[in-house]
């Protein structure tokens, strides 16, 4: 398996970093390359990757999480492209799970799974980990198909066919999209324990209930309506230094 891994930033300096030498401690072989996605960042996200050995920086002036995916797709050169967060951490058994799931389902398209995270408070994690036992599963099974866009692992030829990444979406409602139109062409592996560590910035800036709304939602619309249910969403990074 020839695997590029793509990780989109913006202002993204705080974090990256702490991606990438999970990336390095974990997985330096297993990827033919490593694609840091500058999604217009106007902090030094560009600056800090490019200072890693063996990480390819590439730059997408046009704002949002899909252009700098579909920017990474086109930069690629790997059979399967595999995406994560800048705010996420690799952990060793991450991508050799992947490549056993793989191996055994050759219908399958995509593989994902949830995050548990790395700098919530316990009572935050508990939390967390409830939501997603009780709806992530449930909503897999009712729907046929998942993708949480922190990190997912997909074929190429099957990206290819479905036209890339819908970059007329800002942010909410890109991966359940992806997964759906994927699913027209194989399977989407969706496994809770295929994990990622990924920061809590976002339900500790914006609450854990509310965020999770947000995220349902964004869900069931491009399942029912084929359209994100929020248009708009709020930057976490601290202002006026997003690198805190």
């Amino acid at each position: 398996m020839r695997i590029s891994l793509i990780i989109p930033a913006y202002n993204e300096e705080a974090y990256i970093g702490g991606c990438l030498d999970s990336v390095l401690a974990h997985a330096r072989e297993e990827f033919c390359e490593i694609i840091v996605v500058d999604n217009a960042s106007t902090d030094q996200t560009a600056a800090v990757a490019s200072a890693y050995q063996g990480v390819r920086v590439v730059h997408e002036p046009k704002k949002g999480l899909p252009a700098a995916r579909e920017c990474g797709r086109r930069a690629a050169s790997g059979d399967f492209l595999a995406y994560i967060d800048a705010d996420t951490r690799l952990h060793p058994k991450w991508l050799p799970l992947a490549k056993k799931v793989f191996a055994q389902h050759p219908r399958a398209v995509s593989i994902s799974g949830p995050a548990h995270y790395w700098d919530a408070k316990l009572w935050q994690k508990i939390v967390l980990e409830f939501f997603w036992w009780i709806s992530s599963p449930l909503m897999y099974r009712a729907v046929g198909y998942m993708i949480y866009g922190a990190h997912f692992i997909v074929k190429r030829d099957a990206l290819e066919q479905i036209g890339g990444f819908d970059t007329g979406i800002s942010f909410y409602g890109e991966d359940t999209d992806l997964a759906r139109r994927l699913s027209q062409v194989g399977k989407t592996i969706y496994r809770m324990d295929f994990y990622i560590y990924s920061s809590a910035r976002r339900f500790k800036k914006e609450g854990i209930l509310k965020v999770n709304f947000i995220y349902t939602m964004n869900f069931l619309w491009p399942v029912i309506f084929k359209r994100p249910y929020t248009y708009t969403h709020k930057d976490v990074r601290d202002t006026p230094h997003p690198h805190v």
